[in-house]
């Protein structure tokens, strides 16, 4: 993205990925009796960490399907698309690796727990799925669109089918990815639906963002939208039941978590969007462009991977306010810093891990 480069979406991506730093410290730190909810700093702070993740697989899916139809553009395409099926692999198993339990596998003890499916699995297994929907619309930019806008449509509107989804005869393996029965954090679905949502966004600034009005036009589109889909998209839900008396458009409306929270993430994308040429500071877009890092980093550090040994085992839940505040911003600050100096880049774990299963294909043949 050499030349009109979205500078927000590195911002956005920093702005997520420090959300989430935060909320994981506090929530794992802080003292169970001052979560409030009468509390109008705990509730606000409750809020805005629930958009962290619809953010962040958003801005994935946005980026991710950006790259990937601009690749056809310089011809690049199946190149791009062989590195994003690699790159959602690699996800996937980082994802599993910082659940192993080196220790209790050296001692014979042996459990489910690694298999527990997180954000990473979640994106990971999203990529490759953007991969082949693309691929099968036969690199068709507005099939893949609708396609996208329709999947993400689907996925959030039939969210009631699935929301206490049981796999018994499912291995755990799998049906993980599908239903939190056995721990997992999140699930494909409804997760996809946010990555779709930011493919189809991808295609309205690879179509128009070179045309000199286009950012107002989206600025002002990403708010309205937002705005109706808070404050108006259970209340379509209702009329569409009434209208025709389907019981799953009841269902959505009295729980409209997904709606809304696209909601919130569309009017971050105009805010952050509107204010791009103030925001295009180098430590922002530098963050942004070490998520994996940043994230690798701060798991090892709270949730103890590898040794089980983390800030949650060792002081979980036991931090006034102030200090979970003070903390949090240490534990921020110290995490981007070891990400900057201490962790290589992102595309050096690609390209090596692209090396590595090139040396295993040799050895194979």
């Amino acid at each position: 993205m050499k030349s009109n480069r979205l500078y927000f979406i590195d911002a956005v991506r920093a702005f997520a990925i420090l959300m989430m730093l935060q909320g994981h410290f506090i929530d794992t730190l802080l003292d169970p009796s001052y979560r409030d909810q009468n509390h109008l700093a705990f509730k606000t702070w409750e809020y805005f960490r629930g958009i962290t993740a619809p953010t962040f697989f958003t801005i994935s899916g946005l980026i991710f399907s950006y790259l990937l139809i601009r690749a056809k553009q310089n011809g690049s395409i199946n190149q791009r698309m062989r590195k994003g099926v690699m790159r959602g692999l690699m996800l996937i198993g980082i994802g599993y690796l910082l659940r192993v339990p080196i220790f209790e596998w050296l001692f014979g003890k042996f459990s489910n727990y690694f298999l527990i499916v997180d954000v990473l699995q979640c994106i990971g297994l999203s990529l490759i799925i953007i991969v082949i929907i693309y691929k099968l619309t036969f690199k068709k930019t507005l099939i893949f669109s609708i396609l996208m806008l329709t999947l993400g449509l689907v996925v959030f509107s039939t969210e009631p089918l699935y929301r206490y989804l049981e796999l018994p005869q499912i291995p755990v393996a799998f049906s993980n990815y599908l239903t939190k029965n056995h721990g997992s954090v999140f699930t494909i679905i409804p997760w996809f639906g946010y990555v779709a949502f930011g493919a189809f966004i991808s295609t309205l600034f690879y179509h128009y963002v070179e045309r000199p009005k286009f950012k107002m036009a989206i600025v002002t589109g990403f708010f309205i939208v937002g705005i109706a889909l808070i404050f108006k998209s259970s209340h379509l839900f209702m009329k569409l039941y009434y209208w025709l008396d389907i019981s799953l458009f009841k269902d959505v409306a009295y729980y409209n978590y997904l709606f809304t929270r696209l909601g919130n993430v569309l009017i971050l994308f105009s805010i952050f969007y509107l204010a791009e040429n103030y925001i295009k500071q180098p430590l922002i877009l530098r963050i942004g462009q070490k998520t994996l890092s940043i994230y690798v980093i701060h798991f090892i550090i709270i949730y103890g991977s590898f040794t089980g040994l983390g800030l949650h085992q060792i002081i979980g839940n036991t931090l006034l306010p102030w200090q979970a505040i003070i903390g949090a911003i240490i534990f921020l600050s110290l995490v981007c810093f070891l990400s900057f100096h201490y962790a290589k880049t992102n595309a050096f774990v690609y390209s090596n891990t692209r090396k590595l299963i090139d040396k295993i294909k040799r050895y194979t043949n």
